[in-house]
């Protein structure tokens, strides 16, 4: 009977356990969800796509083509495809275009045939081009090239592109097509008719049933490198003035595609233009969520959002007319090839303004940018995929904005129709995603394109998001109070930050610290936080193991050295050790002082065994990250800055250093050249633009993001890698140093005053370092630096816009120095363009509720509009000229200090936008406006 009870007890248990995953209406919690960053560091990375054996396959729009291996951590260039990236206006400069390499998939039966497409933008013609590669391990066969389709653009004016893909069950294409339109100043509508302007009329693609732009086409590839048309699609075959391969039209810009594996269903992200208000011109600016329950039109360029009209509007004589009308659409362009009469037009499924939406105010305010996402469907996965997501997901649509961060979960009834929608995963922001979809292994895996257009981003990354629906494993934190000594000592050890996140383990984890010296002796400790007490000189390894009540167990070590104090290194420095404000002159004084070894005072560390260096910093590289990676009398900078750009380009898909790749080693590049004004200006040349000839047939790929000051140093880095590095002088134990800023460099740099000092060990004991620096940074801090942030949306376009959203909305540096500082001046942009409403800025210390210590004017609504700097003109100068401050005069203050700026409106919504922050300035006396 007993073991009866226990039985169906522990059957119940189980059975409870399985039914809370399958049950759809237990959400799951957030920290059953993991968050992992794969790789980081691309160049324009577009749309991925998913080939066997845990290998994602992505394309960057400059042409790369790449494999992220998730078994080894790699990151390989298997091919590059030749594109066209630029545009020449009326005017006849040449910009950057959004055309590029756009799109990338694998056939549905890659494993059997190794075929992948890709889209993209032709080099030498205008035209986009659908084609079919083979990709052989991690080799992509440029004789298998066969070309599917193309769709003729135009290049004198920027934008739009599409390029998603997504395959259905039975191995029909469908491929997003961007309008190809330039965006009109009144951010509405593309209806001007004129002569010469026919690149500012959208009836001649979106709304054109002969034209291929503005689409969502739907093919069926053939094994020959061909194309069929599937039934179903808009427009039979043979109908005129009509293309067989439409499935849906009245496109601006389609994103990313995916398809409901259940349904049949299509959905997919739509840009929609930037009017910010309603007008004479029509509705204001949305972006769309659409969804295609069959073939159709989508109200491009007549309609927008949940068919809200447009008005007709005759450019020629500045009139308007009626709004279009919804019940019966007719494209009377003289541009237009196609049909006249269109079909019904379907309204978007969720739709979004800048400012804060009526019918969907979940979405927030600010940019946007609607990407898209997958429809989860459990069976879409095999049995032993390990990250599947539960059942609560089941048929609900993920969507996220590319601009604004979140990632929705959209619920559909059985009919499909929208029901409602909620944050996932709502601590976490998913910035800049330009492609998301679940893998194989039913981890949903976001493809981030970075901060800034047109160039790599250092944030740039594949991240995908791991959902564990069993027991979880200790998160184990483990650490101790001191991690070197003179014996005997007694360090205290402590498991602060473990935690387990199943209730069941709450107070009863079990912890084992194994303490293991290098002689092989063990101790072993059951305490959560003990201390130990080191005798005897060796080093020794600290392991804390932590087990939970279902035995699972996790790990985090360290080690401990005993029998060598560590040095204590110390910079006497006056004034403010944050900020340079542009002295000419800075005093320092080093003091070094070791158990073992003795002092400087006393003379027994001498000068030149001290490493002293100071140096400049250019600006985007961080000091204190740099100075904390420095060793030895190793000076900082121009040789590792080259080697960390090289690392964090595309450079070494193509150049080893030490072997030779699709290019030279760096080595050899080294040994060619000698290190001669001539040759430095050649090679960074080679970098900005490219060329071929001189070590092969491949050509070398154009690098236009760089500025010449970064090509200038990686070619510094490749043409030392043979010299013999001569030893560095260090600067005396105290003294002035001049601040210089190098030739090149726009002074928005830092200076790293560093000093070091290794001891000479003691006995069987290796040396330990110390080091002391300080880091003066250029008082204009960038809003983006903040480690602490509420209330911020941050808007992604080719200049960034960092809005602070509703009342009490606040950012926080830690520990920076005020000595000195009198007054804080913070740029902003009040702009009704984007629907700000001002308000004030409170400077608080330690916390946003904390002392006050100043207090802006409030900053009304200015309407300045966008403007370019001037021909010649410093950007950066240009900026502060510009920029209405908030100036702040701040009460004297001394030593580090947490800052924080609180920005106020108690009439604003919660998600009003109050304004943007350009810039914070740091001000003492002598920079004072």
């Amino acid at each position: 009977m007993r073991f009866s009870l226990i039985f169906t007890f522990c059957t119940l248990l189980l059975f409870s356990c399985k039914d809370r995953q399958d049950d759809p209406s237990i959400k799951p919690e957030d920290n059953r969800f993991t968050k992992v960053v794969l790789t980081e560091g691309m160049d324009e990375p577009m749309e991925m796509t998913f080939l066997p054996g845990r290998r994602i396959l992505f394309v960057e729009r400059k042409g790369a083509v790449k494999v992220f291996d998730e078994n080894t951590g790699e990151l390989t260039q298997v091919g590059f495809v030749p594109v066209n990236t630029k545009y020449t206006n009326k005017e006849g400069v040449v910009r950057e275009a959004e055309e590029g390499l756009m799109g990338v998939i694998a056939d549905p039966n890659y494993e059997k045939n190794n075929w992948i497409y890709m889209y993209y933008a032709d080099p030498d013609v205008p035209k986009h081009v659908l084609a079919r590669w083979e990709l052989k391990g991690n080799e992509l066969i440029e004789a298998s090239k066969k070309i599917l389709l193309e769709v003729p653009t135009q290049r004198e004016e920027c934008c739009h592109t599409g390029g998603g893909m997504v395959f259905d069950k039975d191995g029909n294409l469908y491929l997003t097509t961007g309008n190809n339109t330039v965006n009109p100043r009144e951010g509405t509508s593309n209806l001007d008719e004129r002569p010469g302007h026919e690149n500012s009329d959208d009836q001649r693609a979106p709304s054109n049933t002969n034209d291929l732009r503005g689409k969502i086409l739907r093919i069926k590839p053939e094994p020959d490198g061909t194309y069929s048309i599937p039934k179903g699609n808009l427009f039979p075959v043979g109908m005129e003035k009509t293309r067989p391969e439409i499935y849906t039209m009245g496109h601006r810009n389609p994103w990313r595609p995916t398809l409901d594996s259940k349904t049949g269903y299509l959905y997919w992200g739509e840009v929609g233009p930037d009017a910010v208000t309603d007008s004479i011109w029509g509705p204001k600016g949305y972006d769309e969520f659409n969804q295609a329950k069959g073939p159709g039109f989508f109200g491009w360029p007549y309609f927008i959002g949940d068919n809200q009209a447009y008005t007709r509007h005759d450019y020629e004589t500045n009139t308007y007319g009626e709004p279009y009308d919804v019940n019966n659409p007719v494209n009377e362009s003289v541009n237009n090839t196609g049909l006249k009469e269109l079909p019904p037009p379907i309204p978007a499924m969720i739709w979004y303004p800048y400012g804060v939406s009526e019918e969907f105010p979940m979405l927030g305010s600010s940019g946007r940018s609607a990407t898209g996402g997958p429809v989860f469907r459990k069976t879409d996965f095999k049995k032993d995929a390990p990250f599947v997501f539960p059942a609560y997901y089941e048929g609900k649509w993920l969507i996220v904005d590319f601009m604004r961060g979140w990632i929705m979960a959209v619920t559909m009834d059985n009919n499909g129709d929208y029901v409602s929608m909620e944050r996932f995963l709502p601590n976490e922001t998913f910035s800049s995603a330009i492609d998301m979809d679940f893998g194989p292994d039913g981890a949903l895996y976001i493809l981030e394109y970075g901060s800034a257009w047109f160039r790599g981003n250092p944030n740039s990354r594949i991240v995908k998001i791991e959902y564990n629906g069993g027991n979880r494993k200790p998160i184990v934190q483990a650490s101790a109070d001191k991690n070197a000594g003179a014996v005997p000592f007694t360090a205290h050890l402590s498991a602060e930050g473990t935690l387990d996140y199943d209730s069941y383990d709450q107070g009863k984890l079990k912890y084992e610290w194994k303490i293991l010296s290098d002689k092989g002796t063990q101790t072993l400790l059951k305490e959560k936080n003990p201390s130990f007490n080191f005798n005897e000189a060796g080093t020794y390894q600290v392991t804390l193991t932590v087990t939970d009540t279902k035995g699972e167990q996790n790990s985090a070590g360290f080690q401990i050295f005993a029998g060598n104090e560590p040095p204590q290194v110390k910079i006497e420095f006056s004034g403010n050790r944050t900020f340079y404000f542009g002295q000419p002159e800075i005093q320092y004084a080093v003091m070094v002082s070791d158990k073992e070894d003795g002092s400087t005072q006393e003379g027994k560390i001498k000068a030149e065994e001290v490493a002293i260096t100071f140096d400049y910093v250019p600006s985007g590289f961080d000091p204190i990250e740099i100075a904390s990676k420095q060793s030895g009398a190793e000076t900082m900078a121009i040789l590792n800055l080259g080697k960390n750009l090289i690392e964090g380009s595309d450079c070494k898909s193509c150049h080893q250093y030490d072997k030779s790749s699709i290019g030279p080693s760096y080595v050899a590049v080294a040994e060619k050249y000698a290190k001669t004004p001539g040759n430095i200006e050649y090679l960074v040349d080679k970098i900005l633009n490219g060329g071929s000839g001189v070590w092969g047939d491949h050509g070398m790929s154009a690098h236009p993001e760089l500025s010449e000051a970064d090509a200038k140093r990686m070619v510094d880095f490749i043409l030392s890698m043979n010299e013999v590095k001569p030893t560095v002088i260090p600067l005396p134990l105290s003294g002035s140093i001049k601040p210089e800023i190098p030739d090149g460099e726009d002074g928005q740099g830092s200076f790293l005053l560093r000093a070091s000092y290794t001891d000479k060990g003691a006995g069987q004991i290796a040396s330990l370092s110390g080091v002391d620096f300080v880091a003066l940074k250029n008082p204009y801090v960038d809003p983006q630096s903040a480690e602490i942030r509420k209330g911020v949306n941050l808007l992604t376009t080719p200049s960034i816009n960092f809005f602070m959203v509703g009342d009490q909305s606040h950012i926080g540096f830690k520990s920076i120095d005020l000595t000195g500082v009198e007054a804080i001046n913070i740029f902003v942009n009040v702009s009704p363009r984007n629907g700000a409403v001002g308000g004030i800025i409170e400077a608080r210390l330690g916390s946003p509720e904390g002392e006050i210590i100043g207090q802006s004017p409030k900053m009304e609504p200015l309407n300045q509009g966008f403007r370019r700097p001037p021909a010649g003109m410093n950007p950066i100068q240009w900026r502060r000229e510009n920029t209405p401050q908030a100036k702040i005069k701040i009460k004297k203050t001394h030593g580090l200090q947490d800052v924080f700026f609180i920005f106020r409106n108690t009439d604003a919504g919660k998600e009003d936008i109050l304004m943007s922050v350009a810039e914070i300035q740091f001000s003492n006396k002598d920079s004072q406006d």
